[in-house]
C-alpha cells in the first residue's frame, strides 16, 4: 500500500510557481508543511488524523520524493537541496524564508475552498517556523511549531533567532496583541540541539501568553524511554500511547485545530 493512499494529488500555481499538493478529508483546511526529507510515510500518517478529526489535510510537496521511507542518504540529500535553495533562510539571521509567500497564497486559496473560521498550519524541523512566518496573513488561525530548526543553531544569535524579518515579527505580535484567543502552539524535545530551548525562550518573551510551548524531557533521565536524540515530536519519534508525552502533545494539536477551526464561522 503506498503511503500516500486516501489521498488526492493536485497542483497549486502562485507567481508562476506550480507545486504538488496532497488532500485529504473535508472540513477546514489544515497545511501540513512536511519536515526534512519530505512527505514521509509518518508525515502522512500525521495528516490521516488531521483529515480524522473533520478538517483537510493539505500536504504540499517542497522537497524530496512524497511516500519514500527515510534513509541517511535521502535526508542528507533532501538537506543539501534546501540548503542551497533560494527559498530557504538556513543561515541567515532575522529573515523570513521566501517560499512561505507561496505557502501564505496556498493558505488563502484552501480556505477559499474549504471555508471555516480560517486555516491550520503545521510546520516541521526545517519547515517548523514557516508557520509563525504565514501568520501575517490574518486567514491562518492555528499555527504549529513543531520543533523549528531555522536558522541552523551556529551560534547564540542563530539559536534565538525565529527565521522571521523584523516587520514580520511585528505584524505577529500585533496579531497577537489584537486577538487575546490566538494560540501559538509550539513543541520540541528538551535535548534536541537542532531545535534549541532558546528559541522556545524568545517566542515567550516575544509573544508572551500567545505562544505555548510544550517541552518533552528526553535527557538520560527520562521516565518514558525516549532517545537522547529525538527530534521529530508528531512522527518519526511519536510513541501514539495514552500517557506518552509525545501523544498527550500530539493530542495538544489536534485539540488545538478542533477548538480554532471547528466552529462556525
Amino acid at each position: 500500500m503506498s503511503a500516500l493512499d486516501g489521498y488526492a494529488e493536485t497542483t497549486f500555481t502562485f507567481e508562476g510557481k506550480e507545486r504538488a499538493v496532497y488532500r485529504r478529508g473535508e472540513g477546514p483546511a489544515v497545511i501540513v508543511i512536511a519536515e526534512i526529507p519530505g512527505i514521509t510515510p509518518d508525515v502522512a500518517d500525521f495528516g490521516r488524523r488531521v483529515a480524522e478529526l473533520g478538517c483537510t489535510a493539505v500536504l504540499p510537496h517542497l522537497f524530496g520524493t512524497p511516500g519514500k521511507e527515510p534513509s541517511s542518504g535521502y535526508i542528507a540529500q533532501s538537506m543539501w537541496n534546501a540548503c542551497v535553495s533560494k527559498e530557504f533562510s538556513t543561515w541567515a539571521l532575522r529573515k523570513t524564508s521566501p517560499v512561505t509567500h507561496w505557502l501564505k497564497a496556498l493558505a488563502r486559496h484552501e480556505h477559499e475552498v474549504c471555508g471555516g473560521p480560517g486555516v491550520g498550519v503545521v510546520g516541521m524541523c526545517l519547515t517548523g517556523n514557516f508557520a509563525l512566518a504565514m501568520m501575517v496573513d490574518p486567514v491562518v488561525a492555528a499555527p504549529v511549531l513543531s520543533q523549528p530548526s531555522l536558522p541552523f543553531a551556529l551560534s547564540k544569535a542563530h539559536k534565538r533567532d525565529l527565521n522571521l524579518s523584523p516587520s514580520d515579527l511585528a505584524a505577529v505580535k500585533a496579531r497577537c496583541d489584537a486577538e487575546p484567543d490566538l494560540c501559538v502552539l509550539g513543541v520540541r524535545f528538551t535535548g534536541d540541539r537542532l531545535s534549541p530551548g532558546d528559541r522556545f525562550e524568545r517566542l515567550r518573551v516575544e509573544l508572551g501568553d500567545s505562544f505555548v510551548g510544550v517541552e518533552i524531557d528526553s535527557s538520560a533521565e527520562n521516565t518514558t524511554g525516549i532517545r537522547k536524540v529525538a527530534h521529530s515530536v508528531l512522527t518519526e519519534d511519536l510513541v501514539d500511547e495514552p500517557g506518552h508525552p509525545t501523544h498527550d502533545a500530539l493530542q495538544q494539536v489536534l485539540d488545538l485545530f478542533r477548538t480554532r477551526l471547528l466552529v462556525p464561522a
